[in-house]
């Protein structure tokens, strides 16, 4: 296994489990087997709605001997909903809570998008806050006041552009130790992933794989597939490993984190594995070459009509 070195010298693994679309009664049974063999990396959030039954699956795995809780890497997420700077603390304390912990490894604000508190996806304009009223500044320092108090040790953000993360530091002083986006072969972030690297940010990409089981409502008709694309299936013929595995190797050979998900048995086993799978130069840069910033979660969900948010304001690109 690769690892992400913080600057404090705490090392993330490269390669985890994302447990987002895990639905309860499934991804108790996938943290207890990716413990089993070898897993030390699990993605949460608040918002999938699972993180009772993976504490659950934590605390039986450190009670059975399987694993100690310092040799464990857990990121968790606060929701849109939470952004007021008083309402992080106790946001974090639910989320410890739920899955049985003193302190998380790394907290990350979800999205750059403020909701009302009462509401977990707005439908229209007067359910959304406006960054205005409630900027990311704000909610930042609540994460900075939750580090502080060493309820997470590392924290960052989620979905935010380099225009976001710039705007956080320079108010605060405090930069994001960590940034998660879509990240995969035909949306390879290079611009972003510049920017961080220069900056001593690491990178973690969400939906490695297309995320081809994301909700029917954000599935495109015609939109681009990995699996299909014939460089990357060659080059995996040649490594002789599977697609999946070769574009897993991939986001970690580049020096960023990956997150795929599964609650196979085998697919977990064989995820996991795509970390030790050495790609050359050469063959990054026929990964280089399938890039076409495309990206498949797009946002426009939360660009309701009336709202400040749209996809150009979201994403910042070209900012």
């Amino acid at each position: 296994m690769k690892y992400i070195k913080y600057s404090n010298g705490d090392l993330m693994p490269s390669l985890g489990l994302g447990t987002w679309k895990s639905a309860p009664g499934e991804v108790y049974k996938a943290v207890r087997e990716a413990i089993a063999i070898g897993y030390r990396h699990f993605d949460c959030a608040h918002l999938y709605n699972n993180e009772p039954e993976i504490g659950q699956a934590f605390a039986d795995a450190m009670t059975a001997g399987e694993v100690k809780r310092e040799e464990l890497w857990i990121t968790s997420k606060l929701w849109n909903n939470r952004h007021r700077k008083e309402q992080v603390q106790p946001a974090l304390e639910l989320t410890l809570k739920n899955l049985r912990l003193d302190y998380l490894d790394l907290y990350l604000i979800h999205w750059p998008i403020a909701l009302r508190e009462d509401v977990t996806f707005p439908t229209k304009a007067d359910e959304m806050l406006s960054l205005n009223v409630t900027p990311l500044t704000e909610t930042w320092e609540g994460m900075i006041a939750v580090q502080e108090m060493d309820m997470a040790l590392h924290i960052g953000t989620s979905n935010f552009s380099i225009k976001k993360i710039k705007e956080l530091t320079e108010v605060t002083g405090v930069k994001p130790e960590n940034n998660q986006v879509e990240m995969h072969p035909f949306l390879q972030q290079n611009a972003l992933k510049s920017f961080c690297d220069a900056e001593g940010i690491s990178l973690t990409g969400y939906a490695p794989l297309g995320s081809a089981d994301r909700p029917a409502n954000r599935i495109m008709e015609g939109e681009p597939k990995l699996f299909d694309n014939k460089v990357i299936k060659d080059l995996a013929e040649s490594k002789g490993c599977s697609v999946a595995q070769l574009m897993l190797a991939w986001a970690v050979s580049r020096g960023t984190c990956t997150i795929p998900k599964s609650v196979n048995p085998a697919r977990l086993k064989e995820n996991l594995e795509a970390a030790d799978i050495e790609l050359s130069e050469a063959d990054l840069a026929q990964m280089a070459a399938v890039n076409m910033n495309y990206r498949y979660i797009k946002g426009d969900f939360w660009c309701l009509p009336g709202s400040d948010y749209t996809l150009e304001n979201l994403w910042d690109e070209g900012v």
